[in-house]
């Protein structure tokens, strides 16, 4: 019997596959039989672990949010064993978001794709919605927190300030990818990071002080 990380690998080969179809030729390009062209393995074989197209851009978009939540993991603890302030840490995370090198530009083009099959199909949609939930409770939760080390006013409302900040990070993505170089004169990742710090300055207009004990 094949093992648990055998199925596992072919299942991440085969979302593999997905992106790469996704982000070279478009959704429209995205079939059983492309895929398992691209994935260089057997129709048959797709089909035994994906029955439709929607279930395998499903998978494809879990494996983007994953890699996603796995670098933004990985910043959170970066920042966190060097005393970075929250609103550092969350800036970095927020950029993890955009198509600012081919990765992150693979990766917003599977997620746009994935946003826009959603409309149309309610299985899809509901794990988009979740996903969006998701994201901007993870950043009240960065709010919440920086009210209490004093990055944030007390009285904040962290979930309207969420709100504002997942809709910059998502119009942001659009904008960077439409220009991946240069804005108006400016390189485009500077131009981000510029808009970034510009919104969280609005947010936290404190200074950190869950270091100074430590």
């Amino acid at each position: 019997m094949p093992r648990t990380a055998d199925h596992e690998q072919r299942r991440r080969q085969i979302a593999l596959a997905v992106c790469a179809l996704v982000s070279e030729q478009g959704i429209d390009a995205v079939t059983v039989a492309r895929t398992a062209a691209a994935a260089g393995i057997s129709v048959g074989l797709v089909q035994h672990y994906f029955r439709t197209k929607d279930d395998m851009l499903l998978h494809a978009f879990a494996h983007v949010s994953a890699s996603i939540r796995g670098r933004v993991d990985a910043r959170i603890r970066a920042g966190t064993e060097h005393r970075r302030p929250i609103a550092r840490i969350l800036a970095e995370a927020m950029a993890e978001f955009l198509p600012l090198d081919e990765t992150r530009r693979t990766e917003f083009r599977v997620a746009t794709a994935f946003a826009g099959r959603a409309l149309d199909a309610p299985a899809l949609a509901e794990v988009d919605v979740a996903t969006a939930r998701a994201l901007r409770a993870d950043i009240a939760q960065a709010v919440h927190n920086g009210k209490e080390c004093g990055e944030v006013e007390p009285g904040l409302d962290p979930v309207p300030a969420a709100v504002r900040l997942a809709a910059v990070t998502e119009g942001l993505g659009m904008q960077v990818y439409r220009d991946p170089e240069v804005l108006n004169g400016v390189p485009t990742a500077d131009l981000a990071a510029s808009v970034i710090d510009a919104e969280l300055a609005a947010v936290f207009t404190g200074e950190c002080r869950q270091y100074l004990d430590r």
